[in-house]
């Protein structure tokens, strides 16, 4: 099984990219969140699953083992291959897969196609259990600055994927700032990459 490539990135396509290793282009298949992260030309270290059919190999990547692993655990669902576990992840984050598993949210499962609600149903009883330790729910306040400094990043046109990354990473730092200083330190941070 190949469980990760690392190499230059040679091609990224709407739904997979090429990644040379040692001479040898690789396609893997993944999200377009993943795939928005790679850059023609960098290198590049993606997690890979090898999916072995009769009639061909597909390799799927993932931007960490986290995605990784929660690939594979969905496909342990009866009607859950590999290409709605793609989509069930292009679709949602891990975290929110986790939290929509656990507190048994069919309304957020049904927006991945190809997910209906019975396949959402089987999907909360068989993972419900296997999907982990959920981290410490978030103050009411702290959520709450989170929410509307996330949705001015979006206004101002940062991928939704950044803004939240760097909202996260501002308020791990400092949970008590204000709505304002949240901002300013994602701003800065956002203008850093």
């Amino acid at each position: 099984m190949i469980s990760s490539l690392r190499g230059q990135v040679q091609h990224v396509g709407l739904d997979h990219a090429v990644v040379e290793v040692g001479g040898v282009g690789f396609a893997v298949q993944a999200t377009p969140t993943t795939l928005a992260s790679l850059r023609r030309g960098e290198e590049t270290t993606l997690a890979t699953t090898l999916i072995v059919r009769e009639d061909s190999l597909t390799l799927f990547g993932f931007a960490d083992a986290e995605a990784r692993e929660l690939f594979g655990l969905l496909q342990t669902v009866s009607g859950i291959g590999p290409r709605i576990a793609l989509a069930t992840l292009a679709v949602l984050e891990p975290d929110k897969l986790r939290h929509a598993l656990a507190e048994g949210n069919i309304t957020v499962l049904t927006q991945v196609p190809g997910i209906g609600k019975k396949g959402a149903e089987r999907l909360i009883i068989e993972l419900r259990d296997k999907v982990g330790q959920l981290p410490t729910p978030t103050t009411p306040a702290h959520s709450q600055t989170r929410d509307h400094v996330v949705e001015a990043l979006l206004g101002l046109g940062f991928p939704a994927k950044s803004a939240e990354a760097s909202v996260d990473k501002v308020l791990s730092d400092n949970p008590d700032q204000s709505t304002s200083a949240v901002l300013r330190r994602a701003l800065a941070t956002l203008g850093r990459k």
